[in-house]
């Protein structure tokens, strides 16, 4: 039973792993907001894709089905709200350099 689990799971570790590796460096290594929102986007695909694998495995494809729905929906309001803070941000600096964070006030 885990040898079958074993084949037919590391294709999809390894993707996590990537996504992971991708969405972190594209956190980290840019001071252009909207990057930055793009790598939280491929994080948080990666977490999507981590509780299909971890429902499959566990045999509850019911509860992961509704985990993965409820995830994206979130995930929806919160990149909806952190691109009207970018855009915010854009309209005050005419910038989207994350450096101008720090001038805000308020």
């Amino acid at each position: 039973m885990y040898v079958e689990t074993f084949y037919t799971a590391w294709p999809f570790v390894i993707c996590i792993v990537m996504l992971f590796i991708i969405g972190i460096y594209c956190i980290l290594a840019t001071l252009n907001l909207i990057r930055a929102l793009i790598g939280i986007e491929i994080l948080i695909k990666g977490v999507t894709l981590l509780l299909v694998l971890v429902g499959f495995h566990a045999g509850r494809p019911a509860l992961t089905q509704s985990l993965v729905l409820t995830f994206i929906v979130i995930e929806v309001v919160i990149m909806t709200v952190a691109v009207g803070v970018v855009l915010g941000i854009h309209n005050h600096h005419k910038s989207l350099d994350a450096r101008n964070i720090r001038k805000l006030k308020g």
